[in-house]
């Protein structure tokens, strides 16, 4: 015999209404961020996560997205001459994207843009680090 789920408590509830709105504040702010440099939020995203050359599965795990629709936004991206699908040096069966010149620099300034006024920006690089460590934390719980 299972026990029943415990009641979420209203200090959980507060907790997760806070997180929410922080990540509309994050949200808002990068799409704000792209529309500056004239991408959608999923392009911006797609761009700040390509941190090196990986594969359409691992940007879509950093994108928290399906392959599929990663692959519509880095199609729009290699149109505009941002990224590029090389093949993979290890798996014949892959390909790998990677960030052509002006898909670099575009990064940047993104990344510039994106540390202007950031809704984490109150918060010290230690509070900033205390805070990842206990997201990570409650998402990593069994």
């Amino acid at each position: 015999m299972t026990t029943p789920p415990k009641p979420q408590t209203s200090a959980e509830r507060e907790l997760c209404g806070l997180v929410n709105g922080l990540a509309q504040q994050i949200a808002e702010h990068v799409r704000e961020r792209a529309a500056a440099l004239g991408l959608t939020a999923a392009q911006a995203t797609a761009l700040r996560e390509m941190t090196g050359p990986m594969t359409m599965r691992e940007l879509a795990e950093r994108m928290s997205c399906e392959p599929s629709n990663a692959t519509f936004v880095v199609d729009k991206l290699e149109k505009q001459g941002l990224v590029e699908r090389c093949p993979h040096p290890t798996d014949r069966r892959a390909k790998q994207l990677l960030l052509t010149a002006e898909g670099t620099a575009l990064r940047e300034r993104l990344l510039g843009l994106l540390a202007q006024e950031s809704p984490l920006a109150g918060l010290s690089p230690q509070q900033q680090r205390t805070l990842q460590g206990l997201l990570e934390q409650a998402i990593t719980r069994p």
